[in-house]
């Protein structure tokens, strides 16, 4: 099965950091907590797709109004299981 366009990981975690204006450590302090998950090449490097660059503008979004990491995990869980569930439902009647 092929990915879609805004799932492909393509963007280096410099080029990432560049896009979000938030410094490479930033990037890895999500990956740390699990508020993402990059791919990885053959040699270990991070590759972000669109969705993942989408992901943490919202997290970065999140920790200026004032939510701690684990606030936003919870925040980004429910988003992610709220999204399913609707997916789901599209599935089951695609009217």
């Amino acid at each position: 099965m092929e990915s879609s366009p805004q799932e492909r990981p393509v963007y280096t975690m410099g080029i990432a950091a560049e896009l979000l204006d938030l410094p490479p450590a930033t990037l890895r302090l999500y990956e740390r907590k699990g508020l993402i998950e990059p791919a990885r090449t053959d040699g270990g490097t991070r590759r972000y797709s669109a969705n993942d660059i989408d992901r943490m503008r919202r997290i970065a979004d999140l920790q200026t109004d004032g939510v701690n990491l684990a606030g936003i995990g919870k925040v980004m869980g429910l988003q992610d299981e709220n999204a399913e569930l609707r997916a789901s439902l599209d599935r089951a009647d695609p009217e």
